[in-house]
C-alpha cells in the first residue's frame, strides 16, 4: 500500500516524540510492506520564526494533498506572552477547523504492568478502558465574539461558548456509533443547570438515544464526571462532551494511565464506515503539549504519539493488523519494564525517549 502522510512536527518535544513514531511507521513498512510517503510541514511557533504565521500556505497544501497527518505539539514561553497576536496553538485550531475534523477520540487505558504508576490505588484502576470523546471545532475556541478590550472601568474580554444543533448531533452520532461497537454505555457530559449550551445539548442526547436503543445512556454534570473520573473510571465506556469539558477531562483522565505522555488521539471529520461518509483527512496526535521544560532532554514519553500513530493506520487506512502490532508492541516493551521517567513510579528500566522508540520498533 501506498499513502501519503502528512509529518508535522512543531515545538518544544513535538519533534522528539514524533521522530520515535517515524522508527515505528518504518518498522511496519519493512515488516508489512507498505510504502508511506512523509512529508514535513511547518507548524506552531517555529512557523511564527520563520514564516510569521503558525500555519504557513505550504503547509497547508501539504495537509490538503495528504491521507493522513502525523502531529506532534505546538508552543513555548517564548510565544506565549498575552499580548502577542498570533499564538503557535492558532495553527493547529485552524487546520482542525479547515479539515472539518469534529470528533476528537481519546483512548484511555491502564496497562496492567504501569498500574502502579498512576497515583490512584490499583483497584480503583482495574478494567479501565474508555473513549473520550470531544467535540474538536466549536464551543468557547471557535465561538464569536472573542475579543479583549479595555474600557473607563479597567480591562475586559469576552469568549462566547455556542453550538447549533447540527454541531452537537453529529458528535453525540459518533458517540453512540462508537457506544455500539465498545459496551454499549454512553456517558455525555453537559452543565445543564447552569448553561443554555448545556440544555441544547441535553435535549439532543435524549432525542437520540431513542435510535439506539440498545444503548444505555448516562447524563451527568461535568463537575461530577470529572469526580467519578477518579472514584470510579472502570464505569465509563463512551464519553461524550463539548470542546472545553473535554479537554480539562481528558488532561485528568491521563492521570490514570500514569501519565499525559500514554495518551493517544485521532480527530476526524466522520466516523470511518459510517454510512454516506466521504474520504477525508484526519489527523493524528498525543494529548500531551509540548513541554518546553523538558524539550531536548531525552526524557519525553513518546509512546502516546506512537499509539496515534497505530490509531492512524486503523482509522485512515484500515490497516488493522498493523495497528495491533504497534499496540502489542507497546503492551510487551512496558511488561519487559521499560520505561520514560514519568512512567516510572514502579521501578522497572529507564530508558531515554529514543530508546523507547527503538525497544518499540524492535518487538513488531
Amino acid at each position: 500500500m501506498h499513502a501519503k502522510i502528512a509529518v508535522l512536527p512543531g515545538d518544544g518535544i513535538g519533534p522528539e516524540v514524533i521522530s520515535e513514531s517515524i522508527k515505528v511507521l518504518d518498522a511496519i513498512s519493512r515488516k508489512y510492506g507498505h510504502d508511506f510517503e512523509l512529508i514535513t510541514g511547518k507548524i506552531g511557533g517555529n512557523a511564527i520564526d520563520e514564516f510569521g504565521t503558525p500555519l504557513p500556505e505550504a503547509t497547508v497544501e501539504t495537509c490538503n494533498a495528504s491521507d493522513a497527518i502525523l502531529f506532534g505539539a505546538v508552543g513555548g514561553p517564548k510565544w506565549d506572552h498575552p499580548s502577542m497576536n498570533t499564538r503557535p496553538e492558532d495553527g493547529i485550531l485552524a487546520i482542525r477547523k479547515s479539515l472539518g475534523l469534529f470528533a476528537n477520540l481519546r483512548p484511555v487505558k491502564v496497562y496492567p504492568s504501569l498500574i502502579n504508576s498512576s497515583p490512584l490505588k490499583p483497584e480503583i484502576l482495574s478494567g479501565v478502558d474508555m473513549i473520550v470523546l470531544r467535540e474538536l471545532t466549536g464551543g468557547l475556541y471557535f465561538g464569536k465574539p472573542k475579543k479583549r478590550w479595555a474600557t473607563s472601568r479597567g480591562r475586559r474580554g469576552v469568549d462566547t461558548l455556542k453550538y447549533s444543533e447540527k454541531e452537537i448531533e453529529r458528535i453525540l452520532r459518533v458517540g453512540f456509533e462508537l457506544a455500539m461497537g465498545r459496551r454499549k454505555k454512553l456517558t455525555s457530559v453537559d452543565k445543564q443547570n447552569v448553561l443554555e449550551s448545556s440544555r441544547l445539548w441535553r435535549e439532543i442526547a435524549i432525542e437520540l438515544s431513542a435510535e439506539y436503543p440498545e444503548v444505555e445512556v448516562e447524563h451527568i454534570l461535568v463537575d461530577n464526571a470529572a469526580m467519578q473520573l477518579i472514584r470510579n473510571p472502570a464505569s465509563f465506556d463512551v464519553i461524550v462532551s463539548e470542546n472545553t469539558f473535554g479537554d480539562i477531562l481528558t488532561d485528568e483522565a491521563s492521570v490514570l494511565s500514569g501519565s499525559m505522555g500514554m495518551l493517544p488521539s485521532a480527530s476526524l471529520a466522520n466516523l470511518p464506515g459510517a454510512a454516506g461518509a466521504n474520504k477525508t483527512v484526519s489527523l493524528y496526535e498525543p494529548i500531551h503539549g509540548s513541554a518546553p521544560d523538558i524539550a531536548g532532554q531525552g526524557i519525553a514519553n513518546p509512546i502516546g504519539s506512537i499509539l496515534s500513530t497505530a490509531m492512524m493506520l486503523r482509522l485512515s487506512f484500515e490497516l488493522e493488523e498493523e495497528a495491533s502490532a504497534i499496540e502489542n508492541a507497546v503492551e510487551a516493551v512496558l511488561s519487559e519494564g521499560y520505561r520514560t521517567p514519568d512512567i516510572s513510579a514502579d521501578g522497572g528500566q529507564t530508558v531515554p525517549t529514543g530508546q523507547i522508540g527503538n525497544v518499540i520498533s524492535g518487538a513488531i
